[in-house]
Formats: C-alpha cells, structure tokens, sequence
C-alpha cells in the first residue's frame, strides 16, 4: 500500500482523486493492516501517527505475537511493549536470515563492474561497495545490481583498503588516506603523500581510522583534525587484518600468526590471541560486538573464534586446504558465518562451534541474462549448488569456484569478488 503526504497534513491514497485515507475508517484498515506479515506492519507504523496508534493499540502485533509465541500466555489482552516487539522481530529477522541460508533457494546475480578487477566489498544498508584492483571504487544498489556512482582517488597509487557508511567513504592506499562525501558535491580529503609507511588495512570507527602498516605499527587518524594522533606498536610483523571494538580496543592479526588487542586510547597492548595449532597468517578478522566472539582466517585454511571476555579459544576449524581470505557475518546474527577464500566455496559455519552449516558454488546449468540499461551492463542469473559433506572440492572445475577474495553479508544476501572484474551476490530465499 503508498500513501503520499500532503503539506495540508492528512495521507492521501495513491492514485486517488485527493481523498484522505483516513476516510477508509480504522476497521478498513485494520483489515488491510491484517492481511501484512510483522516487517510490514512495522513499515506502515512509521508513516503516521494514527496508523502508528492503529497498529499497535489493536491486535494486530498481538495476534501476530501469540501465534509465533504460543508457550506465551494470551490472556493479557494488551499488546507487547514496543521494547518486546523490537527484540521479537529481530529475533525473527534473525531465524528468517539463518533459515534462507541453511534450506532455502539460492540464486546469483553476476555483472562486469570493473574494467580492471575487484577484489574488495562491502555492503551496508542496501548499498554494495566495491573495487581495489586500481584508483576506482563503484557503488551498487544491493536490491538492483544497478550502478550508483563511483569514486576515484586521483594521482594517487592503487586503492589497498576501504569501508564506508551512510556519509562517507573511507579509502586507502600504501602511503595515503582519502575520505570522499557522499553528498551530490562528492568533496575528497586527501592526508599529506607519505605519512604512512606501506599500508597494508584500515578499520574506522568514526571519527577515528586505525591503519595496519607492513613494520607492524598501526597509525590512528582523527578524521575531524585530520592528523595522525598517535603510532601504536601491535605486532612485530605486518599487521594484515584490523577490527575495532565498541569498548574502544584495536584487535590486530599478523603475518606471523597472532592477534593482539590494545586500547585505543592509551596505547596499550593487552593481550596475544595465538593459535593452537602451528604459527599460521591471519589474513580476516570479524567481531560480534553482540555475542562478543572475535573470528579469524588464516592462511592454512583455518577458521578460529576466540571468546573475547575469557580472551580463550573457543573452536578452531580447518575448512578449507587454502587460505582463508574473508569472514563476516550480521551484527544482530549469532548463529552463522560466512567464510571464503581460494578454493572458492562459499562456506556457512556456526558462530558457536565452528561446524560447516553449508557450502555452495555456482551451478553450470543455464542461466538467465537481464539487461540494465546504467552502462549497458548485463546482469547474469545463475543457479547455485549446494554440497554435501562427502563431495571433494577439487573434484570441482575451478572455472566453477573462482577464489572468494572478499564477501560481505547482508539480510538474506551475500556479496562476494573474486579478484576478476565481475561481482556477485547471492541471494538466499525461505522455503514458503
């Protein structure tokens, strides 16, 4: 249903002659309203305050609510509080997020977005990130595969690293850091040429980017001063992998194995994350501020989880016989991981014991062309294969399983390059 609003101040029914819809009366709409999952009730409460009141003062949400949660009680007739309906349909999203990727269908969309390569992605509120392989990063729409804009970092060396939100993107190269708006203006910030030394990650949380370099230090750039406000020594090899913490810690891995933790703030190195198996690269990292579990790659195809409170292993997993390039999982999520590397599956782990959920390649059957005229680009639709436990990886063409050099998961989505210049993303969808 659209609703439109008009500056005298009443919703008016899409494509009507100008009737209000509130004419429709609250039975009306409570019947329309009856006939939309919880996500969009939770929509439509946002468009005004009277469907707002419509929606949470009926049975609606408690109708909904009590036939998700029959062990709870219905004798209290009053809906649940909006603070329960959050946790709720969270938790929903979540089951509905972990079921598309464990039983549902699953399909790929795959377009030429660079002319070079990518091998770097990021996806963040229905908007996909990607590039490294020159001075471009281009901007998609998660929902279409359409081209957005694009950024380019001129006279500068090849992107390394990036990230970006709702306001900004976040670039870097092996000696220089630029920060581009996201506004119509596109306005670029370029540090001073050469005030760090071979750099190999980045991590930001605003306002404050924390840089890996190849000597082991990691440099913190405020990004309002735009000064380098402190050096802090991590490691004693390169610092391959960056994450930063809501407690303000900067978790580093290195070439040589392990993973350490030190304040923000202060400097201040506070423990060594080591693996127990022998010394292998890290070359990801991923935190769950949520759930508090650090996860890692590695070069000898090993995923670890590390309980952050305890600062203890918790499962260490080798799935794969290569390296392991990326890991990510949804903030909210703590059951599934995603994780991908050279051998080019795409693997699906559980957060809290490291066992294979899930592993999927692309399927050589037919697939389905759909043109998008934003620069004559082709969108492939393509079937996805899932493997059993018992099917050896390299019994699979490796035209089938390019390397996974980075993925990025979204709501029932995942974003993946392969260090080619197309990109893809799966989609995975419920069973009905």
């Amino acid at each position: 249903m659209e609703a439109s609003s008009s500056r005298g101040g009443g919703q008016r029914l899409a494509g009507a002659s100008g009737a209000p819809v509130h004419s429709l009366g609250t039975d009306l709409l409570c019947a329309i309203f009856a006939l939309l999952d919880h996500f969009d009730l939770v929509r439509c409460s946002a468009v005004c305050k009277s469907w707002n009141r419509i929606i949470y003062t009926s049975c609606l949400m408690r109708d909904l609510y009590y036939k998700r949660n029959p062990h709870v009680s219905s004798s209290n007739v009053s809906v649940p509080s909006e603070t329960l309906m959050k946790k709720y349909l969270e938790d929903l999203a979540m089951d509905e997020h972990r079921s598309a990727f464990l039983s549902g269908s699953t399909e790929v969309h795959q377009w030429d977005g660079h002319r070079v390569r990518a091998n770097i992605c990021r996806m963040k509120r229905g908007s996909i990130l990607t590039g490294v392989g020159d001075k471009v990063l281009r901007l998609w729409s998660a929902e279409s595969c359409k081209y957005v804009d694009e950024y380019c970092a001129p006279d500068m060396s090849p992107l390394v690293d990036f990230n970006f939100d709702e306001n900004k993107i976040v670039g870097l190269t092996s000696s220089q850091l630029c920060i581009w708006r996201r506004d119509g203006k596109k306005g670029i910030f370029q540090s001073r040429q050469g005030i760090f030394t071979r750099c190999l990650c980045m991590s930001y949380v605003d306002p404050e980017v924390v840089i890996g370099c190849e000597d082991g230090r990691t440099h913190v750039f405020d990004m309002y001063s735009r000064s380098c406000s402190r050096i802090i020594r991590l490691q004693s090899g390169p610092v391959t992998c960056l994450t930063i913490t809501d407690d303000q810690l900067i978790v580093g891995g290195s070439s040589f194995g392990t993973i350490a933790v030190a304040d923000l703030t202060s400097g201040e190195r506070l423990a060594f994350l080591k693996s127990s198996f022998a010394p292998t690269g890290m070359k990801t990292l991923s935190f769950n501020m949520n759930s508090l579990l650090l996860f890692a790659g590695s070069t000898s195809g090993y995923a670890h989880c590390w309980d952050f409170r305890t600062l203890k292993p918790l499962w260490e997993t080798r799935i794969s016989p290569n390296v392991i390039y990326s890991v990510h999982h949804l903030s909210n999520d703590l059951s599934t991981l995603a994780v991908g590397g050279l051998d080019g599956v795409l693997r699906i782990l559980s957060q809290n014991t490291g066992e294979v959920l899930a592993s999927f390649v692309v399927d050589p059957g037919k697939s389905a062309t759909i043109s998008s005229e934003a620069r004559k680009r082709t969108v492939e639709k393509t079937r996805v294969r899932s493997l059993g436990g018992d099917i050896r990886v390299d019994s699979i063409p490796r035209y089938l399983r390019p390397p996974i050099t980075c993925l990025s998961v979204g709501m029932k989505k995942i974003v993946t390059t392969h260090n080619e210049n197309f990109i893809r993303l799966w989609r995975f969808r419920e069973k009905l």
